[in-house]
């Protein structure tokens, strides 16, 4: 573990296994702002201009990897973690959890536990949402990934098969919003995978959703290919139409998400949602 000062945030923990390194925040978050092979570049997107003003004050994205409650909600999803979070290192374990203050208005509270292998790029993101309220509450975790620009997202298709007469039934939904374009020419769709492009110069926003038993995701840029993968519980409700991977574009970036399922938790109780993440060079 290393403290050090990342893209004019103090106080940030960088964390190696010799083979990947992982950057968290810590005056602010919870966040994961920086992912890379040790000496490479950072697979993650940073914007630290960006901001959202809401009625709950002014939500900074920063960029990198955060927690939210879905479904998606203004503005309680929107609820600025511009303050700094808790956090415990477990020397053994190379890891380290970050847990933000409860949140006044949602009565809620978010961790972030991160957890690198002993050897190789592996890292195992844990997130956990704890009511802090005194109602029950219904909501799913949901973990977005920030990529930086210029690369190309992919969610693989489910097993192509012959129409006969064990087919007649789908396999996947595909959940769109108002202001999907599927003619917009970032979107790609093939046999074997769903694509979405990042391209610079369309910032109108484009997003999918689908039910996704693969339980994998992944971004291509250069020569990096960043994966997550998370756990598909059958028979489970998700968010968003039963969505738990999220596709989101607008300019220069590209948001990778998965959703944990709908849950109603009592007070005290928590939802947890667990990804993990691989990053490898080609050649």
């Amino acid at each position: 573990m290393e403290k050090i000062n990342y893209k004019n945030l103090p106080n940030c923990i960088r964390l190696t296994n010799g083979a990947v390194e992982i950057i968290v925040t810590t005056d602010v978050g919870p966040r994961i702002i920086g992912y890379n092979l040790v000496g490479g570049e950072n697979i993650l997107g940073v914007h630290m201009d960006a901001r959202v003003e809401t009625a709950l004050g002014e939500f900074k994205p920063f960029g990198g990897h955060r927690l939210w409650m879905a479904p998606e909600n203004m503005p309680n999803s929107y609820a600025p973690d511009n303050a700094p979070v808790e956090y415990e290192f477990d020397e053994a374990q190379n890891s380290i959890r970050l847990m933000q203050p409860p949140e006044t208005v949602t009565k809620t509270r978010k961790e972030i536990t991160v957890t690198l292998d002993k050897n190789g790029s592996g890292v195992e993101i844990n997130h956990k949402i704890t009511n802090f309220g005194d109602e029950k509450i219904e909501f799913a975790a949901w973990a977005l990934t920030i990529m930086r620009g210029g690369g190309v997202c992919e969610i693989p298709n489910e097993p192509f098969a012959p129409y006969g007469g064990e087919t007649l039934l789908p396999v996947r939904n595909l959940t769109l919003w108002s202001y999907t374009d599927l003619s917009d020419s970032r979107w790609q769709f093939t046999k074997d995978f769903i694509r979405l492009k990042v391209d610079s110069e369309k910032t109108d926003p484009q997003k999918i959703g689908v039910l996704n038993k693969q339980g994998w995701v992944t971004y291509r840029w250069e020569n990096l290919t960043f994966t997550k993968h998370f756990e598909f519980i059958e028979n489970a409700l998700y968010p968003d139409m039963n969505s738990n991977t999220e596709l989101y574009t607008a300019g220069n970036f590209a948001e990778i998400e998965s959703l944990s399922p709908l849950r109603k938790i009592k007070p005290g109780e928590s939802i947890e949602h667990s990804e993990r993440w691989e990053l490898k060079m080609k050649g």
